[in-house]
Protein backbone atom coordinates (compact mmCIF):
# COMPACT_ATOMS: atom_id res chain seq x y z
CA UNK A 1 0.00 0.00 0.00
CA UNK A 2 0.68 3.37 -0.42
CA UNK A 3 0.24 6.74 1.54
CA UNK A 4 -1.71 9.50 -0.24
CA UNK A 5 0.02 12.77 -0.82
CA UNK A 6 3.47 11.01 -0.47
CA UNK A 7 6.59 11.24 -2.82
CA UNK A 8 8.37 8.04 -3.22
CA UNK A 9 11.85 8.20 -3.95
CA UNK A 10 12.27 4.65 -6.13
CA UNK A 11 15.79 2.76 -7.44
CA UNK A 12 15.43 1.10 -10.32
CA UNK A 13 17.96 -1.83 -11.79
CA UNK A 14 21.31 -0.63 -13.55
CA UNK A 15 21.34 -3.37 -15.91
CA UNK A 16 19.95 -6.75 -14.74
CA UNK A 17 16.25 -6.38 -14.32
CA UNK A 18 16.47 -8.94 -11.77
CA UNK A 19 17.63 -6.59 -8.92
CA UNK A 20 14.07 -4.63 -8.89
CA UNK A 21 12.82 -4.98 -5.22
CA UNK A 22 9.48 -6.44 -4.40
CA UNK A 23 8.60 -3.17 -2.69
CA UNK A 24 9.77 -0.81 -5.82
CA UNK A 25 7.54 -3.42 -7.65
CA UNK A 26 4.70 -2.61 -5.28
CA UNK A 27 4.89 0.90 -5.11
CA UNK A 28 4.92 1.57 -8.80
CA UNK A 29 2.04 -0.55 -9.29
CA UNK A 30 0.30 1.56 -6.83
CA UNK A 31 1.13 5.27 -7.31
CA UNK A 32 -1.14 7.31 -9.47
CA UNK A 33 1.71 8.08 -11.78
CA UNK A 34 5.47 8.15 -11.92
CA UNK A 35 7.77 10.77 -13.08
CA UNK A 36 10.61 9.64 -14.88
CA UNK A 37 13.71 11.06 -16.24
CA UNK A 38 13.67 8.94 -19.42
CA UNK A 39 9.71 7.81 -20.33
CA UNK A 40 10.41 5.17 -22.97
CA UNK A 41 13.11 3.53 -20.67
CA UNK A 42 10.76 3.46 -17.64
CA UNK A 43 8.09 2.22 -20.35
CA UNK A 44 10.37 -1.00 -21.25
CA UNK A 45 10.48 -1.70 -17.89
CA UNK A 46 6.64 -1.28 -16.54
CA UNK A 47 6.08 -3.08 -19.52
CA UNK A 48 8.71 -6.31 -18.65
CA UNK A 49 6.75 -6.35 -15.14
CA UNK A 50 3.20 -5.85 -16.44
CA UNK A 51 2.42 -2.62 -15.10
CA UNK A 52 0.64 0.03 -16.28
CA UNK A 53 0.78 4.13 -15.10
CA UNK A 54 0.81 6.90 -16.23
CA UNK A 55 4.42 8.64 -16.64
CA UNK A 56 5.70 12.19 -16.45
CA UNK A 57 8.67 13.45 -17.95
CA UNK A 58 10.49 15.06 -15.45
CA UNK A 59 14.46 15.75 -16.55
CA UNK A 60 16.76 18.69 -16.54
CA UNK A 61 15.26 20.73 -18.30
CA UNK A 62 11.80 20.96 -16.53
CA UNK A 63 12.12 19.72 -13.76
CA UNK A 64 11.98 23.56 -11.52
CA UNK A 65 8.35 23.89 -13.49
CA UNK A 66 6.62 20.67 -13.47
CA UNK A 67 7.64 20.18 -9.96
CA UNK A 68 5.45 22.86 -9.04
CA UNK A 69 2.79 21.09 -10.53
CA UNK A 70 3.37 17.58 -9.23
CA UNK A 71 3.47 18.91 -5.79
CA UNK A 72 -0.16 20.19 -6.37
CA UNK A 73 -0.89 17.29 -7.55
CA UNK A 74 0.55 15.43 -4.26
CA UNK A 75 -1.44 18.21 -2.10
CA UNK A 76 -4.53 16.79 -3.71
CA UNK A 77 -4.08 13.30 -1.99
CA UNK A 78 -2.25 11.93 -4.74
CA UNK A 79 0.72 9.36 -4.07
CA UNK A 80 3.76 10.09 -6.88
CA UNK A 81 6.98 7.70 -7.91
CA UNK A 82 10.31 9.36 -8.82
CA UNK A 83 12.41 6.50 -11.01
CA UNK A 84 15.47 7.77 -12.98
CA UNK A 85 16.77 5.95 -16.28
CA UNK A 86 18.60 3.72 -14.00
CA UNK A 87 20.00 3.42 -10.16
CA UNK A 88 18.67 5.83 -7.69
CA UNK A 89 17.55 9.04 -8.60
CA UNK A 90 18.99 12.36 -7.37
CA UNK A 91 22.46 10.30 -8.15
CA UNK A 92 23.86 12.03 -10.44
CA UNK A 93 20.41 12.01 -11.72
CA UNK A 94 17.86 14.97 -11.70
CA UNK A 95 15.18 14.87 -8.66
CA UNK A 96 16.40 17.37 -6.50
CA UNK A 97 14.83 20.71 -6.94
CA UNK A 98 11.12 18.49 -7.24
CA UNK A 99 12.58 16.68 -3.52
CA UNK A 100 13.59 20.18 -2.36
CA UNK A 101 9.82 21.69 -3.48
CA UNK A 102 8.47 18.78 -1.71
CA UNK A 103 9.71 19.83 1.57
CA UNK A 104 9.05 23.50 1.48
CA UNK A 105 5.44 22.94 0.39
CA UNK A 106 5.16 20.21 3.70
CA UNK A 107 4.92 17.00 1.45
CA UNK A 108 5.97 13.56 2.58
CA UNK A 109 8.64 11.74 0.75
CA UNK A 110 9.76 8.39 1.25
CA UNK A 111 12.97 6.83 -0.07
CA UNK A 112 13.05 3.27 -1.28
CA UNK A 113 16.60 1.73 -1.05
CA UNK A 114 17.79 0.21 -4.55
CA UNK A 115 20.67 -0.52 -6.97
CA UNK A 116 23.23 2.45 -7.23
CA UNK A 117 26.41 2.18 -8.73
CA UNK A 118 28.60 4.27 -6.80
CA UNK A 119 27.64 2.18 -4.03
CA UNK A 120 27.85 -1.26 -5.99
CA UNK A 121 31.28 -0.49 -7.44
CA UNK A 122 32.73 0.79 -3.76
CA UNK A 123 31.72 -2.39 -2.24
CA UNK A 124 34.15 -4.66 -5.34
CA UNK A 125 36.71 -2.10 -5.30
CA UNK A 126 39.23 -3.28 -2.46
CA UNK A 127 39.80 0.31 -1.68
CA UNK A 128 39.08 1.80 2.12
CA UNK A 129 35.16 2.30 2.20
CA UNK A 130 34.58 3.88 5.83
CA UNK A 131 34.89 7.15 4.71
CA UNK A 132 34.54 8.30 0.57
CA UNK A 133 33.58 10.98 -1.69
CA UNK A 134 30.67 11.02 -4.47
CA UNK A 135 32.09 13.74 -7.50
CA UNK A 136 29.85 12.07 -10.11
CA UNK A 137 30.73 12.99 -13.51
CA UNK A 138 34.08 15.49 -13.88
CA UNK A 139 34.04 18.65 -16.06
CA UNK A 140 33.73 17.84 -20.19
CA UNK A 141 37.10 19.89 -20.87
CA UNK A 142 40.69 18.59 -19.88
CA UNK A 143 41.71 22.24 -18.29
CA UNK A 144 38.67 22.14 -16.08
CA UNK A 145 38.58 19.04 -15.32
CA UNK A 146 42.50 18.91 -13.72
CA UNK A 147 41.38 21.69 -12.16
CA UNK A 148 39.11 20.21 -10.13
CA UNK A 149 41.08 17.26 -9.08
CA UNK A 150 43.79 19.29 -8.02
CA UNK A 151 41.47 20.83 -5.28
CA UNK A 152 40.82 17.41 -4.29
CA UNK A 153 44.79 16.35 -4.50
CA UNK A 154 45.24 15.91 -0.80
CA UNK A 155 41.58 14.36 -0.03
CA UNK A 156 42.24 11.48 2.39
CA UNK A 157 39.06 9.94 1.55
CA UNK A 158 37.99 7.58 -1.43
CA UNK A 159 37.33 9.30 -4.44
CA UNK A 160 34.56 8.13 -6.59
CA UNK A 161 33.46 9.67 -10.39
CA UNK A 162 31.33 8.53 -12.70
CA UNK A 163 32.78 8.31 -16.19
CA UNK A 164 31.14 7.85 -20.28
CA UNK A 165 32.73 5.71 -23.04
CA UNK A 166 33.95 8.80 -24.59
CA UNK A 167 36.13 10.46 -21.85
CA UNK A 168 37.15 7.74 -19.89
CA UNK A 169 41.02 7.54 -21.20
CA UNK A 170 40.91 10.93 -21.44
CA UNK A 171 39.71 11.43 -17.72
CA UNK A 172 42.48 8.58 -16.85
CA UNK A 173 45.44 10.56 -18.00
CA UNK A 174 44.10 13.39 -15.92
CA UNK A 175 43.77 11.70 -12.81
CA UNK A 176 47.50 10.06 -13.47
CA UNK A 177 48.94 14.14 -14.69
CA UNK A 178 47.65 14.90 -11.24
CA UNK A 179 47.67 12.28 -8.39
CA UNK A 180 50.38 10.35 -9.90
CA UNK A 181 50.80 6.97 -12.02
CA UNK A 182 50.99 4.50 -8.97
CA UNK A 183 48.09 5.71 -7.16
CA UNK A 184 46.01 3.20 -5.95
CA UNK A 185 42.52 2.49 -8.20
CA UNK A 186 39.78 0.16 -8.85
CA UNK A 187 37.63 0.22 -12.22
CA UNK A 188 33.66 -0.95 -12.78
CA UNK A 189 32.41 -0.99 -15.69
CA UNK A 190 29.16 -2.34 -16.96
CA UNK A 191 27.63 -3.67 -13.33
CA UNK A 192 24.98 -6.16 -13.49
CA UNK A 193 25.08 -6.60 -17.17
CA UNK A 194 26.57 -8.99 -19.59
CA UNK A 195 30.47 -7.56 -19.92
CA UNK A 196 30.73 -6.10 -16.69
CA UNK A 197 34.10 -6.25 -15.02
CA UNK A 198 35.89 -4.68 -11.83
CA UNK A 199 39.81 -4.23 -11.74
CA UNK A 200 41.94 -3.13 -9.09
CA UNK A 201 45.39 -2.08 -9.66
CA UNK A 202 47.01 1.39 -9.74
CA UNK A 203 46.02 4.59 -11.90
CA UNK A 204 48.35 3.16 -14.83
CA UNK A 205 47.24 -0.56 -14.68
CA UNK A 206 43.71 0.41 -15.11
CA UNK A 207 44.93 2.55 -17.99
CA UNK A 208 46.80 -0.34 -19.65
CA UNK A 209 43.78 -2.51 -19.12
CA UNK A 210 41.49 -0.75 -21.59
CA UNK A 211 44.24 0.01 -23.59
CA UNK A 212 44.66 -3.48 -24.37
CA UNK A 213 41.04 -3.97 -26.09
CA UNK A 214 39.43 -1.14 -27.31
CA UNK A 215 36.26 -3.24 -26.40
CA UNK A 216 37.03 -2.47 -22.96
CA UNK A 217 36.22 1.19 -23.40
CA UNK A 218 32.80 0.91 -24.06
CA UNK A 219 29.99 0.99 -21.48
CA UNK A 220 29.34 3.03 -18.32
CA UNK A 221 32.07 3.81 -15.89
CA UNK A 222 32.62 4.07 -12.31
CA UNK A 223 36.40 5.47 -11.61
CA UNK A 224 37.50 4.86 -7.81
CA UNK A 225 40.69 6.29 -6.33
CA UNK A 226 42.53 6.16 -3.12
CA UNK A 227 42.62 9.01 -0.96
CA UNK A 228 45.79 10.58 -0.33
CA UNK A 229 48.16 9.64 2.58
CA UNK A 230 47.34 11.85 5.71
CA UNK A 231 49.82 15.17 5.77
CA UNK A 232 51.39 16.74 8.47
CA UNK A 233 50.66 20.56 10.07
CA UNK A 234 52.95 22.03 7.57
CA UNK A 235 52.20 20.04 4.71
CA UNK A 236 48.36 20.65 5.20
CA UNK A 237 48.82 23.86 5.00
CA UNK A 238 50.68 23.89 1.97
CA UNK A 239 48.05 21.47 0.46
CA UNK A 240 45.02 23.98 1.40
CA UNK A 241 47.20 26.59 -0.21
CA UNK A 242 47.55 24.47 -3.65
CA UNK A 243 43.66 23.48 -3.40
CA UNK A 244 42.46 27.40 -2.65
CA UNK A 245 44.94 28.60 -5.37
CA UNK A 246 43.28 26.04 -8.16
CA UNK A 247 40.37 27.69 -7.38
CA UNK A 248 41.11 31.12 -7.37
CA UNK A 249 43.18 30.85 -10.64
CA UNK A 250 40.72 31.36 -12.95
CA UNK A 251 39.36 34.45 -11.00
CA UNK A 252 42.29 36.27 -10.22
CA UNK A 253 45.59 37.37 -11.42
CA UNK A 254 47.78 35.02 -10.35
CA UNK A 255 50.19 37.07 -7.64
CA UNK A 256 47.00 38.17 -6.29
CA UNK A 257 45.58 34.49 -6.20
CA UNK A 258 48.85 33.42 -4.23
CA UNK A 259 48.79 36.04 -1.89
CA UNK A 260 45.54 35.15 -1.10
CA UNK A 261 45.60 31.74 -0.54
CA UNK A 262 49.12 31.93 1.25
CA UNK A 263 46.91 34.58 3.36
CA UNK A 264 44.07 32.01 4.32
CA UNK A 265 46.49 28.87 4.51
CA UNK A 266 49.62 29.89 6.02
CA UNK A 267 51.31 28.45 2.88
CA UNK A 268 54.43 30.07 1.31
CA UNK A 269 53.68 33.20 -1.04
CA UNK A 270 56.30 32.51 -3.27
CA UNK A 271 55.83 28.49 -3.37
CA UNK A 272 52.06 28.93 -4.11
CA UNK A 273 53.21 31.11 -6.95
CA UNK A 274 55.70 28.82 -8.35
CA UNK A 275 52.85 26.27 -8.39
CA UNK A 276 50.62 28.37 -9.76
CA UNK A 277 52.87 28.86 -12.86
CA UNK A 278 53.12 24.74 -13.35
CA UNK A 279 49.23 24.97 -13.50
CA UNK A 280 49.06 27.17 -15.96
CA UNK A 281 52.10 25.71 -17.58
CA UNK A 282 50.04 22.41 -17.62
CA UNK A 283 47.08 24.14 -19.91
Amino acid sequence: MVVAGTLYIVPTPIGNLGDISARALEVLGAVDAIAAEDTRTTARLLQHFGLHKPLIALHDHNEKQRGALLVERLQRGESLALVSEAGTPLISDPGYSLVAQCHQAGCRVLPLPGPCAAVAALSAAGLPTDRFVFEGFLPARSSARRSQLQGLLRETRTLVFYESPRRVMECLADLQAVFGRERPAALAKELTKIHEAVISGTLATLEQWLQDDSQRQQGEFVLMVAGAPALDEAASSEAEGQRLLALLIDELPLKKAAAVAASFTGAGRNALYQYGLSLRQGE
